[in-house]
């Protein structure tokens, strides 16, 4: 195999794991709308990732443990693990008003902000089309966000659920480049579970509070649920998909794939029975696969 089917092949692997990243993260959001006001949001998401990190570390140990060379300057892993828990916390602390389809299209400005990070962090340059990509999704997100209403738009009336989950977007924004500036060579899964770890760190100490004053035995179901669910499959696998993805694709093209992330909230709210956006607002989330569709053109 010559080297650029090679490299071809790498990147074919990393738009797949971020194809099914962005169908599983969808999920995160569908299920956060239901619970958000049932649960303290540092109390779930410093359990979810302490599960999470259990979960990579056991399959980190059945294939040798952890490299030495992974240990080195763990400080990074505060960094990433810092930025993860911002974003997660301020997602189901978002949802606590905002619908999962808006809070979704919140999420789909994270690629702008990602580019510029990529630059800021690798020189990671943005050509015409590419730009012309980013624009196209953030228009389509602000659609959705202002629920396609021009007055609300000119008058720039956000919800206050979509003005807190932005700044974790932000964080999320600078999280991918950062991965492929901080990595030294680890294993991605070593790398992943030190992140987990770091994560669940803070937010264990974030949180203490809030879940000391938890009635977990009294949760609902639908509690347990989401939180079986945002930490076995929304934590330790998107956090493997990102990074892996993260190595093998620009920062720009890992985070395109955010602007499928409205389309499959919007196959989640249907299966799970909720009502959907009004015709009006499907405009913007045809723009934001438009975006999607333009950024993965080579």
């Amino acid at each position: 195999m010559t080297a650029a089917a090679a490299a071809g092949t790498e990147a074919g692997r990393g738009h797949l794991a971020m194809l099914v990243f962005s169908a599983l993260i969808a999920g995160s959001f569908s299920l956060g709308g239901l619970v958000a006001n049932e649960i303290s949001p540092a109390a779930l998401n410093a359990v979810r990732f302490a599960i999470a990190a259990a979960a990579v570390y056991a399959v980190v140990r059945a294939r040798g443990g952890l490299p030495r060379a992974a240990l080195v300057a763990p400080w990074r892993y505060l960094v990433l693990g810092g930025l993860f828990a911002g974003y997660f916390v301020t997602m189901f602390e978002g949802l606590k008003t905002a619908p999962p389809v808006s809070a979704s299209a919140v999420f789909t400005l994270t690629p702008v902000m990602s580019a510029v990070f990529g630059w800021l962090l690798l020189r990671q340059a943005v050509g015409p089309r590419i730009a012309l990509a980013l624009a196209l999704g953030a228009a389509g997100a602000v659609w959705v966000i202002f629920r396609a209403d021009v007055g609300a738009i000119l008058a720039f009336e956000i919800g206050p659920g979509e003005a807190v989950f932005f700044w974790g977007c932000v964080a999320h924004a600078a999280y991918t480049p950062l991965v492929r500036f901080l990595n030294r060579g680890e294993p991605i899964l070593a790398f992943t579970f030190l992140t987990l770890a770091a994560c669940a760190a803070i937010l264990l100490v974030w949180g203490a509070g809030d879940i000391a004053a938890t009635d977990w035995a009294g949760l609902p179901a639908i509690v347990w649920i989401t939180l079986g669910y945002v930490a076995l499959i929304a934590s330790s696998t998107t956090v493997f998909l990102v990074q892996y993805a993260s190595m093998r694709l620009p920062s720009s093209k890992v985070m395109a794939y955010t602007y499928l992330t409205p389309s499959w909230v919007l196959i989640w709210e249907f299966a799970l029975g909720r009502p959907v956006p009004p015709a009006a607002v499907l405009l913007g989330v045809a723009l934001s696969v438009g975006a999607l569709a333009l950024l993965l053109r080579e």
